[in-house]
């Protein structure tokens, strides 16, 4: 994600400090517990037959907390997997004092309010305030069909960013989301925020039938908002979803973002110059889960935000019993084509497979 330059200068301390000095506690390899939460059933696949070991896997920190309060949606996104496999908990919800605790034990600078929708949360202003009493930095992530009448619980800030889901443009974005008129909504929604005086970005899921002219065309749509960022992310077909049809292979994702490079001169976008690269198939990038925890009402979800093997009590179980060995690009088969940014963002964020020059580049999207 980009962040304002007084954010950027404390997330690089952040990183120097605990790449310098990993909690120890953290860097724990424990057998993993027996865990009947999970309702697929699905297992590690242990396959990781003596390959390089993960750089960072005796470094192990967050970088961005994924903070679900409750999974109840008023939409059925047909690319959202949460209301089908937390179907037995959709009514549950985290307490404030449940969340405020994950964001504590955690200690990422930065925390994600995702879900779901927040915006149904009935104490989500509170929590809101609580987390940015902890000088976080924070997204909410929303459909905006309640920000307007919401709007006015909240308060603008330089470390809070409203983010909005859109898949396209209207007539594409409203049939993602199985509803008529939801596009429409998100604009008013974003139109009263701008001029409320708080800062918005988008949030887009690229499909294998995503036409790429189309999501310039919605980013040119955009601009005279001047919003404060697009983040881009391909879809992959985790097993919670239904139809799987509509997410992308690597090599599809390498070849939807063969002109990304183009599009990132000309906008905003919140993708590291290093990921983006990863994404065209410049380069490669391993998975680094753990730099982007989910905390739901389960628990710590491991290993992943997409894929559940268990659910852990607490944060350093999550970080000491998953067998972060086994996921990722040729360990897991579930992992073959995901691309997304909650698993190689960290990457690129901590400079894994850094080249001459990526320094450079990254200070120059960062002022960008």
């Amino acid at each position: 994600m980009r962040f304002p330059l007084s954010m950027t200068a404390g997330m690089a301390g952040y990183i120097l400090k605990n790449k310098l000095r990993p909690r120890p506690e953290w860097q724990k390899d424990l057998a993993p517990r027996e865990d009947g939460t999970n309702p697929f059933r699905i297992l590690p696949q242990h396959r990781n037959g003596g390959r390089k070991p993960h750089p960072m896997i005796r470094k192990r920190f967050p970088l961005v907390l994924m903070l679900e309060p409750l999974h109840a949606c008023n939409l059925t996104c047909t690319g959202c997997g949460r209301i089908r496999e937390y179907e037995t908990s959709i009514t549950s919800r985290l307490t404030l004092e449940q969340c405020l605790g994950a964001v504590d034990e955690c200690g990422a600078p930065v925390v994600s309010i995702c879900g779901g929708e927040p915006l149904l949360y009935p104490e989500i202003a509170a929590l809101v305030r609580g987390i940015l009493a902890r000088n976080k930095h924070l997204y909410l992530c929303t459909n905006a069909l309640l920000l307007r009448k919401k709007l006015g619980e909240f308060q603008p800030d330089p470390r809070f960013f409203i983010n909005v889901h859109l898949d396209g443009l209207e007539q594409t974005h409203d049939r993602c989301v199985e509803r008529q008129g939801v596009f429409q909504e998100a604009i008013e929604a974003i139109r009263a925020a701008r001029a409320a005086g708080f800062k918005v970005c988008t949030n887009t899921t690229i499909y294998r039938e995503t036409d790429m002219r189309e999501i310039e065309r919605l980013f040119e749509f955009l601009e005279p908002f001047d919003l404060d960022g697009h983040m881009l992310s391909p879809a992959y077909g985790y097993s919670a979803v239904d139809d799987r049809e509509i997410f992308l292979t690597r090599e599809d994702v390498h070849e939807k973002f063969q002109d990304i490079g183009r599009l990132a001169k000309r906008f905003k976008l919140n993708s590291t110059p290093s990921y983006l690269s990863f994404l065209r198939g410049e380069r490669d990038l391993p998975c680094t889960a753990w730099g982007n925890p989910t905390y739901n009402v389960m628990g710590w979800k491991g290993p992943c935000y997409l894929i559940t093997d268990a659910h852990h009590q607490s944060f350093e179980e999550l970080m000491t019993r998953t067998a972060w060995e086994s996921y990722g690009h040729g360990n897991d088969p579930r992992c073959e084509h995901c691309m997304v940014h909650c698993g190689f963002e960290p990457s690129a964020a901590l400079g894994i497979n850094a080249r001459p020059g990526d320094s450079l580049k990254l200070l120059t999207w960062a002022f960008r």
